[in-house]
């Protein structure tokens, strides 16, 4: 992900075609390290190709992708179960909301105003 980021990052500022070099070149200066295998993939797979038509192939293939929420199946009982049990099988079940902490500690006191 981060070399798609960077060569993105490297398209948004103006350069159509990044280098490996030029994207090396951003990933280091965050301190990231560049993966050569991975570098050489991407431009590969992008070379000659127009980013925005790329990324609008891409958000239609998203579109069909099933995004959980589906219903769940309730088995019906069997045997002399009366109208009651069907009643309440149809009723949707309530979600508790579950509070999120205002801070986290997961920063370890570090943000990113600081």
């Amino acid at each position: 992900m981060k070399v798609i980021a960077a060569y993105l990052l490297l398209v948004l500022g103006g350069n159509t075609s990044p280098s490996a070099k030029d994207i090396k070149n951003l990933l280091s200066t965050v301190g990231a390290e560049a993966d050569d295998d991975k570098i050489e993939l991407l431009l590969s797979q992008v070379e000659g190709k127009d980013i925005t038509e790329l990324i609008a192939a891409g958000r239609e293939r998203l579109a069909s992708v099933p995004a959980g929420g589906g219903a769940v199946a309730v088995a019906a009982p069997s045997g002399g179960a009366g109208g009651g049990a069907a009643a309440a099988a149809d009723e949707p079940k309530k979600e508790e909301k579950v509070e999120e902490k205002e801070e986290s500690d997961d920063d370890m006191g570090f943000s990113l105003f600081d």
